[in-house]
Protein backbone atom coordinates (compact mmCIF):
# COMPACT_ATOMS: atom_id res chain seq x y z
CA UNK A 1 0.00 0.00 0.00
CA UNK A 2 1.73 3.17 -0.87
CA UNK A 3 -0.25 6.88 -1.03
CA UNK A 4 0.49 10.44 -2.79
CA UNK A 5 -0.19 13.51 -1.75
CA UNK A 6 -0.39 16.69 -3.76
CA UNK A 7 0.17 19.98 -2.31
CA UNK A 8 -1.58 22.78 -4.04
CA UNK A 9 -0.53 26.05 -2.54
CA UNK A 10 -2.90 28.66 -3.45
CA UNK A 11 -5.54 29.90 -1.17
CA UNK A 12 -7.98 33.54 -1.42
CA UNK A 13 -6.42 34.75 1.73
CA UNK A 14 -3.90 33.78 4.42
CA UNK A 15 -5.55 32.58 7.52
CA UNK A 16 -3.60 34.33 10.56
CA UNK A 17 -2.80 31.56 12.23
CA UNK A 18 -1.15 29.12 9.20
CA UNK A 19 2.07 28.39 8.23
CA UNK A 20 2.01 26.19 5.45
CA UNK A 21 3.69 27.07 2.07
CA UNK A 22 0.72 28.52 0.08
CA UNK A 23 0.00 31.88 -1.91
CA UNK A 24 -2.79 34.15 -2.28
CA UNK A 25 -1.81 34.93 -5.92
CA UNK A 26 -2.98 32.83 -8.51
CA UNK A 27 -0.29 34.49 -11.07
CA UNK A 28 1.32 31.47 -11.63
CA UNK A 29 -1.07 28.64 -11.12
CA UNK A 30 -1.29 27.10 -14.85
CA UNK A 31 2.42 27.00 -15.25
CA UNK A 32 2.28 25.17 -11.51
CA UNK A 33 0.19 22.83 -12.65
CA UNK A 34 1.94 21.83 -16.05
CA UNK A 35 5.24 21.21 -13.61
CA UNK A 36 3.09 19.47 -11.07
CA UNK A 37 2.29 17.31 -13.97
CA UNK A 38 5.71 16.86 -15.12
CA UNK A 39 6.84 16.03 -11.61
CA UNK A 40 4.19 13.37 -11.29
CA UNK A 41 5.55 11.69 -14.46
CA UNK A 42 9.12 11.93 -13.85
CA UNK A 43 8.12 9.98 -10.38
CA UNK A 44 6.19 7.15 -11.36
CA UNK A 45 8.54 4.37 -10.80
CA UNK A 46 9.69 5.70 -6.99
CA UNK A 47 7.11 3.56 -4.97
CA UNK A 48 8.11 0.58 -7.36
CA UNK A 49 5.32 -0.16 -8.77
CA UNK A 50 3.24 -0.78 -5.54
CA UNK A 51 -0.26 0.03 -5.91
CA UNK A 52 -2.01 3.41 -4.48
CA UNK A 53 -4.74 3.54 -1.89
CA UNK A 54 -4.88 6.49 -1.11
CA UNK A 55 -5.23 10.34 -2.87
CA UNK A 56 -4.70 13.19 -1.03
CA UNK A 57 -5.22 16.74 -2.32
CA UNK A 58 -4.10 19.78 0.26
CA UNK A 59 -2.57 23.17 0.90
CA UNK A 60 -3.24 25.31 0.50
CA UNK A 61 -6.69 25.76 -0.31
CA UNK A 62 -6.83 22.38 -3.34
CA UNK A 63 -10.86 23.70 -4.02
CA UNK A 64 -9.75 26.75 -5.20
CA UNK A 65 -8.87 25.19 -8.62
CA UNK A 66 -11.12 24.27 -11.17
CA UNK A 67 -13.04 20.79 -11.14
CA UNK A 68 -11.30 20.34 -14.64
CA UNK A 69 -7.78 21.48 -13.47
CA UNK A 70 -8.73 18.24 -10.86
CA UNK A 71 -9.69 16.19 -13.28
CA UNK A 72 -6.14 16.96 -15.40
CA UNK A 73 -4.17 15.91 -12.31
CA UNK A 74 -5.66 13.23 -11.32
CA UNK A 75 -6.02 11.45 -15.19
CA UNK A 76 -2.57 12.00 -15.20
CA UNK A 77 -2.17 9.82 -11.78
CA UNK A 78 -4.13 7.03 -13.24
CA UNK A 79 -2.30 6.70 -16.52
CA UNK A 80 1.12 6.54 -14.73
CA UNK A 81 0.42 4.78 -11.77
CA UNK A 82 -1.40 1.85 -10.54
CA UNK A 83 -4.71 3.17 -8.84
CA UNK A 84 -6.59 0.67 -6.91
CA UNK A 85 -9.99 0.40 -7.85
CA UNK A 86 -11.29 1.14 -3.98
CA UNK A 87 -8.78 4.10 -3.51
CA UNK A 88 -9.76 6.79 -1.10
CA UNK A 89 -9.27 10.01 -3.13
CA UNK A 90 -9.62 13.32 -0.79
CA UNK A 91 -9.64 16.78 -1.31
CA UNK A 92 -9.41 19.71 1.06
CA UNK A 93 -11.86 22.85 0.63
CA UNK A 94 -12.81 25.34 2.09
CA UNK A 95 -16.41 25.78 2.59
CA UNK A 96 -16.93 29.19 0.54
CA UNK A 97 -15.39 26.91 -2.66
CA UNK A 98 -18.44 24.08 -2.07
CA UNK A 99 -20.91 25.75 -3.63
CA UNK A 100 -24.03 23.85 -5.49
CA UNK A 101 -22.55 24.03 -8.93
CA UNK A 102 -18.98 23.24 -7.79
CA UNK A 103 -20.45 20.40 -6.31
CA UNK A 104 -22.64 18.83 -8.74
CA UNK A 105 -19.30 18.82 -11.07
CA UNK A 106 -16.96 17.25 -8.06
CA UNK A 107 -19.53 15.17 -8.44
CA UNK A 108 -18.39 13.19 -11.45
CA UNK A 109 -14.57 13.00 -10.70
CA UNK A 110 -13.19 10.18 -8.93
CA UNK A 111 -12.52 12.38 -5.58
CA UNK A 112 -14.73 10.55 -2.77
CA UNK A 113 -13.97 12.30 0.51
CA UNK A 114 -14.14 15.51 1.26
CA UNK A 115 -12.04 17.75 4.16
CA UNK A 116 -13.94 20.36 4.85
CA UNK A 117 -12.28 23.26 6.72
CA UNK A 118 -14.84 24.67 9.15
CA UNK A 119 -13.09 25.22 12.08
CA UNK A 120 -16.19 27.03 13.79
CA UNK A 121 -19.77 27.68 13.30
CA UNK A 122 -19.37 30.76 15.39
CA UNK A 123 -17.97 33.97 12.58
CA UNK A 124 -16.22 35.55 15.87
CA UNK A 125 -13.97 32.85 16.01
CA UNK A 126 -13.15 32.50 12.29
CA UNK A 127 -13.27 36.30 12.40
CA UNK A 128 -9.98 36.24 14.75
CA UNK A 129 -8.85 33.32 12.09
CA UNK A 130 -9.14 35.70 9.66
CA UNK A 131 -11.10 32.48 7.48
CA UNK A 132 -12.46 33.09 4.15
CA UNK A 133 -15.94 31.84 4.71
CA UNK A 134 -18.58 32.32 6.99
CA UNK A 135 -20.49 30.34 9.63
CA UNK A 136 -23.39 29.99 7.69
CA UNK A 137 -21.58 28.57 4.05
CA UNK A 138 -20.18 26.09 6.09
CA UNK A 139 -23.43 24.48 7.14
CA UNK A 140 -24.42 25.28 3.75
CA UNK A 141 -21.25 22.92 2.05
CA UNK A 142 -22.35 20.37 4.83
CA UNK A 143 -25.47 19.69 3.51
CA UNK A 144 -24.96 20.45 -0.50
CA UNK A 145 -22.20 17.83 -0.34
CA UNK A 146 -24.10 15.18 1.31
CA UNK A 147 -27.32 16.05 -0.55
CA UNK A 148 -25.11 15.46 -3.66
CA UNK A 149 -24.40 11.80 -2.51
CA UNK A 150 -20.58 12.55 -0.45
CA UNK A 151 -21.13 10.59 2.74
CA UNK A 152 -17.41 10.31 3.37
CA UNK A 153 -17.19 13.68 5.06
CA UNK A 154 -14.39 15.05 7.27
CA UNK A 155 -14.84 18.51 8.68
CA UNK A 156 -11.79 20.51 10.65
CA UNK A 157 -12.54 22.20 13.95
CA UNK A 158 -10.38 23.96 15.67
CA UNK A 159 -10.51 24.61 20.00
CA UNK A 160 -8.78 27.04 22.37
CA UNK A 161 -9.37 30.32 20.56
CA UNK A 162 -9.74 32.88 23.37
CA UNK A 163 -12.79 33.92 20.97
CA UNK A 164 -14.30 30.43 22.03
CA UNK A 165 -16.25 29.83 25.05
CA UNK A 166 -17.04 26.41 26.54
CA UNK A 167 -20.53 26.62 25.83
CA UNK A 168 -19.77 27.99 22.18
CA UNK A 169 -17.25 24.61 21.60
CA UNK A 170 -20.08 22.64 22.80
CA UNK A 171 -22.12 24.02 20.36
CA UNK A 172 -19.90 23.05 17.78
CA UNK A 173 -19.56 19.99 18.65
CA UNK A 174 -23.13 19.46 19.15
CA UNK A 175 -23.82 20.91 15.87
CA UNK A 176 -21.42 18.75 14.04
CA UNK A 177 -22.71 15.34 15.34
CA UNK A 178 -26.40 17.04 14.21
CA UNK A 179 -24.61 16.58 10.57
CA UNK A 180 -24.10 12.92 10.68
CA UNK A 181 -20.46 13.26 9.33
CA UNK A 182 -18.52 9.96 9.90
CA UNK A 183 -15.19 11.70 10.59
CA UNK A 184 -13.86 15.05 12.70
CA UNK A 185 -10.51 16.36 12.80
CA UNK A 186 -10.23 18.46 16.14
CA UNK A 187 -6.98 20.29 16.33
CA UNK A 188 -5.77 22.78 19.35
CA UNK A 189 -4.75 26.33 17.91
CA UNK A 190 -1.13 26.68 18.23
CA UNK A 191 0.58 29.68 17.42
CA UNK A 192 3.49 29.36 15.36
CA UNK A 193 6.36 31.56 14.66
CA UNK A 194 6.05 33.36 11.55
CA UNK A 195 2.60 33.86 11.52
CA UNK A 196 0.54 36.78 11.35
CA UNK A 197 -0.99 35.22 14.34
CA UNK A 198 2.26 35.10 16.35
CA UNK A 199 3.18 39.06 14.95
CA UNK A 200 -0.48 39.95 16.60
CA UNK A 201 -0.80 38.63 19.69
CA UNK A 202 3.07 39.69 20.31
CA UNK A 203 1.88 43.21 19.22
CA UNK A 204 -1.24 42.84 21.83
CA UNK A 205 -3.69 43.16 18.86
CA UNK A 206 -4.83 40.00 19.50
CA UNK A 207 -5.94 37.62 22.25
CA UNK A 208 -2.77 35.27 23.27
CA UNK A 209 -4.16 31.36 23.65
CA UNK A 210 -5.16 30.16 27.11
CA UNK A 211 -3.60 27.08 27.48
CA UNK A 212 -6.40 26.01 30.33
CA UNK A 213 -9.03 26.94 28.10
CA UNK A 214 -7.15 24.21 25.56
CA UNK A 215 -6.91 21.78 28.10
CA UNK A 216 -10.71 22.38 29.08
CA UNK A 217 -12.20 21.84 25.58
CA UNK A 218 -9.92 18.80 24.71
CA UNK A 219 -11.80 16.83 27.63
CA UNK A 220 -15.63 18.34 26.45
CA UNK A 221 -13.63 16.93 23.16
CA UNK A 222 -13.44 13.44 24.23
CA UNK A 223 -16.26 13.23 27.13
CA UNK A 224 -18.82 14.38 23.90
CA UNK A 225 -18.00 12.48 21.12
CA UNK A 226 -17.34 9.44 22.68
CA UNK A 227 -20.61 9.20 23.76
CA UNK A 228 -21.95 9.85 20.38
CA UNK A 229 -20.18 6.85 19.23
CA UNK A 230 -16.83 7.79 17.73
CA UNK A 231 -13.63 6.37 18.19
CA UNK A 232 -10.52 8.30 19.06
CA UNK A 233 -8.49 6.75 16.91
CA UNK A 234 -5.63 8.82 16.97
CA UNK A 235 -5.58 12.64 19.40
CA UNK A 236 -6.55 14.92 16.96
CA UNK A 237 -9.23 12.65 14.95
CA UNK A 238 -12.37 10.81 15.83
CA UNK A 239 -13.92 8.37 13.39
CA UNK A 240 -16.83 6.35 13.19
CA UNK A 241 -16.51 2.47 12.53
CA UNK A 242 -15.38 2.19 9.37
CA UNK A 243 -14.42 5.98 8.38
CA UNK A 244 -10.69 6.10 9.86
CA UNK A 245 -8.57 8.52 7.37
CA UNK A 246 -6.98 5.52 5.34
CA UNK A 247 -4.42 8.16 3.98
CA UNK A 248 -3.38 9.69 7.30
CA UNK A 249 -3.51 6.39 8.86
CA UNK A 250 -0.45 5.66 6.50
CA UNK A 251 1.48 8.70 7.03
CA UNK A 252 1.35 7.39 11.29
CA UNK A 253 2.20 3.61 10.70
CA UNK A 254 4.88 4.92 8.19
CA UNK A 255 3.76 4.12 4.42
CA UNK A 256 5.40 5.02 1.86
CA UNK A 257 4.49 8.12 0.06
CA UNK A 258 5.13 10.44 -2.39
CA UNK A 259 4.75 14.47 -2.39
CA UNK A 260 4.26 16.05 -5.12
CA UNK A 261 4.23 20.12 -5.56
CA UNK A 262 6.39 22.91 -3.98
CA UNK A 263 6.79 22.10 -0.23
CA UNK A 264 5.68 18.62 -0.02
CA UNK A 265 7.34 16.14 1.82
CA UNK A 266 8.05 12.06 0.70
CA UNK A 267 9.08 9.25 2.86
CA UNK A 268 10.17 6.07 1.27
CA UNK A 269 8.31 3.73 4.09
CA UNK A 270 12.20 2.93 5.26
CA UNK A 271 14.73 5.38 6.15
CA UNK A 272 14.83 7.82 3.36
CA UNK A 273 12.71 10.94 3.14
CA UNK A 274 12.58 14.03 0.93
CA UNK A 275 10.80 17.29 0.62
CA UNK A 276 10.58 19.68 -2.44
CA UNK A 277 11.58 23.26 -2.17
CA UNK A 278 8.74 25.78 -0.57
CA UNK A 279 8.55 28.38 -3.57
CA UNK A 280 6.34 28.19 -6.51
CA UNK A 281 8.62 30.12 -8.88
CA UNK A 282 11.59 28.09 -7.78
CA UNK A 283 9.86 25.52 -8.09
CA UNK A 284 8.65 25.67 -11.75
CA UNK A 285 12.00 26.79 -13.13
CA UNK A 286 13.88 24.16 -11.57
CA UNK A 287 11.29 21.80 -13.01
CA UNK A 288 11.56 22.82 -16.32
CA UNK A 289 14.82 23.50 -16.01
CA UNK A 290 15.30 19.49 -15.26
CA UNK A 291 17.33 21.08 -12.53
CA UNK A 292 17.23 19.40 -8.76
CA UNK A 293 14.11 20.87 -6.77
CA UNK A 294 14.22 18.90 -3.61
CA UNK A 295 16.26 17.92 -0.44
CA UNK A 296 16.66 14.44 1.11
CA UNK A 297 18.32 13.21 4.15
CA UNK A 298 18.66 9.54 5.17
CA UNK A 299 16.90 8.87 8.68
CA UNK A 300 19.62 7.36 11.39
CA UNK A 301 18.45 4.64 13.49
CA UNK A 302 17.63 6.97 16.19
CA UNK A 303 15.49 9.29 13.93
CA UNK A 304 13.69 6.23 12.97
CA UNK A 305 12.36 5.52 16.65
CA UNK A 306 11.96 9.09 17.61
CA UNK A 307 9.34 9.35 14.26
CA UNK A 308 7.48 6.11 15.68
CA UNK A 309 7.45 7.40 19.26
CA UNK A 310 5.74 10.56 18.09
CA UNK A 311 3.09 9.13 15.81
CA UNK A 312 2.61 5.81 17.78
CA UNK A 313 2.22 7.59 21.18
CA UNK A 314 -0.97 9.61 19.60
CA UNK A 315 -2.45 6.17 18.60
CA UNK A 316 -5.51 3.91 19.78
CA UNK A 317 -3.02 1.92 19.55
CA UNK A 318 -0.42 3.23 21.64
CA UNK A 319 3.46 2.10 21.08
CA UNK A 320 3.95 -1.56 20.40
CA UNK A 321 7.16 -2.79 22.74
CA UNK A 322 7.32 -5.59 20.50
CA UNK A 323 7.30 -3.78 17.36
CA UNK A 324 10.06 -1.47 18.92
CA UNK A 325 12.02 -4.65 19.35
CA UNK A 326 11.70 -5.68 15.85
CA UNK A 327 12.11 -2.67 14.39
CA UNK A 328 15.19 -1.02 16.87
CA UNK A 329 16.24 -3.57 18.86
CA UNK A 330 15.66 -5.01 22.53
CA UNK A 331 17.56 -2.17 23.69
CA UNK A 332 15.32 0.36 22.42
CA UNK A 333 12.11 -1.77 24.00
CA UNK A 334 14.30 -1.86 27.57
CA UNK A 335 14.40 2.06 26.77
CA UNK A 336 11.02 2.53 26.98
CA UNK A 337 9.90 0.92 29.91
CA UNK A 338 12.79 2.37 31.76
CA UNK A 339 11.29 5.89 31.37
CA UNK A 340 7.86 5.15 31.13
CA UNK A 341 8.01 3.88 34.48
CA UNK A 342 9.44 6.94 35.67
CA UNK A 343 5.75 8.50 34.74
CA UNK A 344 2.62 9.35 37.12
CA UNK A 345 0.51 6.23 36.29
CA UNK A 346 -2.36 8.52 35.37
CA UNK A 347 -0.79 9.41 31.73
CA UNK A 348 -0.90 5.75 30.51
CA UNK A 349 -2.00 2.24 30.74
CA UNK A 350 0.49 -0.77 29.70
CA UNK A 351 -1.81 -3.75 28.28
CA UNK A 352 0.64 -6.73 27.19
CA UNK A 353 2.57 -5.13 25.07
CA UNK A 354 1.48 -1.61 24.04
CA UNK A 355 1.65 1.24 26.03
CA UNK A 356 -1.49 3.48 25.39
CA UNK A 357 -2.23 7.28 26.84
CA UNK A 358 -4.70 8.33 28.83
CA UNK A 359 -6.81 11.10 28.44
CA UNK A 360 -4.71 12.97 30.72
CA UNK A 361 -1.72 12.31 28.67
CA UNK A 362 -3.00 12.92 25.70
CA UNK A 363 -3.52 16.35 26.60
CA UNK A 364 0.78 16.71 27.03
CA UNK A 365 1.45 13.94 24.45
CA UNK A 366 4.21 16.00 22.79
CA UNK A 367 6.10 16.68 25.83
CA UNK A 368 6.18 12.52 26.63
CA UNK A 369 7.19 11.99 23.60
CA UNK A 370 10.13 13.90 23.93
CA UNK A 371 10.73 12.60 26.77
CA UNK A 372 11.50 9.07 25.12
CA UNK A 373 13.25 10.62 22.19
CA UNK A 374 16.84 9.63 21.46
CA UNK A 375 19.26 11.92 20.88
Amino acid sequence: MAGIYLHIPFCKQACHYCDFHFSTSLQLKEPLLLALEKEIISRKNELNNEEIETIYFGGGTPSILKTDELKRIIETLYVHYPVSKTAEITLEANPDDLTKSKIKELVNTSINRFSIGVQSFHNEDLLYMNRAHNASEAETAIKASQDSGFENITIDLIYGTPTLTEEGWLDNLRKTVSFNVPHISCYALTVEDKTPLASLIQRKKMLAVDEIKVTEHFSILVKTLSQEGFEQYEISNLAKTGYRSKHNSSYWHGKPYLGLGPGAHSFNGLDQRRWNVANNAQYIQKINSNETYFDHEVLSLNNRFNEYIMTHLRLIEGVQLKEIEQKFGLEFATYVLEVTNQWDKNWYAKSGNSLILSNSGKIISDRLASDLFKI
